[in-house]
């Protein structure tokens, strides 16, 4: 341990002499910069009082001269003209320094290696030396544990002051290094005396720590400089990990994490820091979970469920307390996660105990957002206003399972789908119809995976009710999407067509489950094939009326609808009918099918006839 430490040191050491190296070639640039600005507005004010004479002496041959002066003007104007230097020409900059010629670049770059990479390598071999040499002192006893600490701590705590006289001299980013460095070696130096060499009690380290956090904190605060910030964020994240028995201590963990992520997420939004915020969330999110899994009992549950409130508040604030800038990518991201994560947080708290208590806190989630939503401006902060209301939306949508069950879930879902919809299409907002599409299409999904009760009656009982105004709601929808004309994007306009097929696939499902129920009853042939005959007129009587009503509304998504289900009817009664009915059912269903295929045959043909 003694040595890493060492070899820690050490490259710290070679690290902050690149660094003042770098930073001593960056001022030598920038003097070289300035120089050549500096020729460059030399040039500049030159031309420009050449341009200030010529446009002057057209004003003075403007004066009347005598009788021989137009010859001499003439010959004087051509001159004048040409002494005007071209538009696109470049600047005469003798004052400009040479550029350097070959022999000037290989000198360059032996200089570069035998003067600064040489200097590095031979840097790092007396670091080598120098930590081999106190690995011996450590090894043969010269120095002790509390010496090496204190070595730690007295040189990290050193490279604080020489931060800040080295950020006297102008060079910042080197001045950061030295506060990373000072507070790395600090934690590692109280750690190593507290878990390894035994020398501290056990609040000790955790005190010292928050105390090299909080110095941190200041000087980057001081400073405005994020980066000591995020050292800062980084060793405060550490310390509970660093100084932990292995004990339950929820009350102490979660308050810290609590008071570290309160400050420094005040000053990122003081300073408009983005780097801190998702370090915080990450740290945060891995100790709850991390203890939650380990440690939490149901009589925890409230302290631990006010702890997760809290702890979705500070970083949902954020999105909220909103500067003049909008949300970025990363930030909307960052509260998507904070949202479903506190989600899973009360579900793994309140789904089983209080189911009321979880619809009542979801409702309540769905108004805070909602009412953040009002509360943003709306020019400025257009992302953020269109998180928080999809993040209601959201929300609200969340409470319909949590509380309902069976048909209401798919009932609430497509009404609030149509509703999405028809809000979406109204106000040009895309986001909103695409939410009202996805909410329709988790209704055809549960549709298909959950079984209603059917129930005695014949089609007033709850499957056919449930999924005849599901079909209604699906065509509701896909009138108002076809109607919008240039409202939405045209990806969603092609979208709605297809809620019309789903419309009638709804509605064509439930009658033929109450037309296979009923005709499956005793007494009603179904030993001879009753049902399948049924269903089977049944179907075509769908496909007619598709085919008249499409050709009625001029609808061709309808009328292909109903020569697709004719082509159904059609190989049903060749593959299941010749097999399953008997010989009268046979006869009739093949009779109806025959009619109607001629008929429609016959008023296609008739149609083409007409037009032409």
């Amino acid at each position: 341990m003694g040595l890493y430490a060492l070899v820690l040191f050490a490259a710290a050491i070679i690290l902050a002499i690149v660094a003042l190296s770098r930073s001593a070639g960056a001022e030598r640039r920038w003097e070289q910069s300035r120089q050549q600005l500096s020729h460059r507005i030399y040039d500049l004010e030159s031309r420009l009082l050449k341009l200030e004479r010529q446009q002057a002496a057209p004003i003075r041959e403007a004066t009347p001269v005598p009788a021989a002066a137009p010859a001499a003007a003439a010959t004087a104007a051509p001159k004048a003209a040409t002494s005007l230097p071209p538009a696109t020409g470049p600047a005469p900059r003798a004052e400009a320094p040479a550029m350097p010629h070959d022999g000037d670049a290989k000198i360059g770059a032996e200089a570069l290696f035998a003067g600064r990479w040489l200097n590095y390598i031979g840097l790092l071999a007396l670091a080598v030396a120098a930590a081999f040499f106190l690995k011996y002192a450590f090894d043969n006893g010269w120095i002790g544990p509390a010496g090496r600490v204190g070595i730690g701590l007295a040189i990290g705590g050193a490279l604080y002051p020489l931060s800040h006289r080295v950020l006297r001299r102008g060079l910042a980013v080197f001045s950061e290094g030295l506060v990373g460095l000072g507070a790395a070696i600090l934690f590692l130096s109280i750690w190593a005396g507290w878990h390894y060499y035994l020398l501290f009690p056990q609040p000790a380290p955790f005190a010292m720590m928050v105390g090299v956090t909080v110095a941190t904190a200041i000087i980057a605060a001081g400073r405005r400089s994020q980066r000591i910030a995020v050292l800062a964020a980084v060793g405060g994240a550490l310390t509970p990990a660093l100084v932990s028995t292995g004990a339950n201590a929820e009350l102490a963990l979660f308050a810290y994490l609590t008071a570290l992520a309160a400050g420094f997420l005040a000053l990122a939004w003081k300073y408009d820091w983005r780097g801190l915020a998702p370090l915080l969330f990450a740290a945060a999110q891995l100790y709850f979970w991390g203890w939650f899994i380990a440690f939490y009992r149901q009589d925890e549950m409230a302290a631990t469920l006010a702890f997760a409130t809290v702890f979705f508040v500070l970083f949902a604030a954020r999105s909220v307390l909103r500067r003049s800038r909008d949300l970025e990518r990363e930030e909307i991201a960052l509260a998507l996660a904070n949202a479903g994560l506190y989600f899973a947080a009360l579900m793994s708290m309140l789904w089983v105990r209080d189911r009321w208590g979880l619809t009542l806190a979801v409702l309540a989630l769905a108004a805070a957002h909602w009412r953040a939503m009002r509360a943003l401006g709306a020019e400025r902060q257009a992302k953020a206003r269109m998180l928080h209301a999809c993040l209601a939306l959201a929300w609200a949508t969340l409470a319909v399972p949590i509380r309902l069950t069976g048909k209401w879930i798919a009932i609430a879902w497509a009404i609030e789908g149509v509703g999405l919809i028809a809000a979406g299409t109204e106000r040009s907002r895309r986001a909103l119809a695409s939410l009202g599409l996805g909410l329709l299409a988790l209704v055809g999904l549960e549709l298909c995976l959950v079984p209603f009760h059917a129930g005695p009656a014949f089609l007033w009982n709850e499957r056919f009710l449930t999924l005849a105004f599901c079909s209604a709601c699906f065509a509701t929808a896909a009138l108002i999407g076809t109607r919008a004309d240039l409202r939405i994007g045209l990806e969603q306009r092609q979208l709605f067509p297809g809620l019309y097929v789903a419309a009638n696939i709804c509605l064509l499902t439930a009658l033929s489950l109450e037309v296979w129920r009923l005709f499956s009853r005793p007494g009603m042939g179904a030993e001879s094939g009753g049902p399948q005959l049924a269903l089977t007129v049944l179907w075509l009587a769908y496909a007619t009326a598709l085919l008249a009503g499409g050709a009625l509304a001029k609808a061709v998504l309808a009328r292909w609808q109903g020569l697709g289900l004719l082509g159904i009817a059609v190989v049903k009664a060749f593959l299941f009918d010749l097999s399953f009915l008997g010989r009268g059912y046979r006869i009739l269903s093949f009779l109806l099918l025959g009619l109607v295929l001629v008929a429609v045959s016959y008023v296609y043909q008739r149609r083409q006839a007409t037009r032409r």
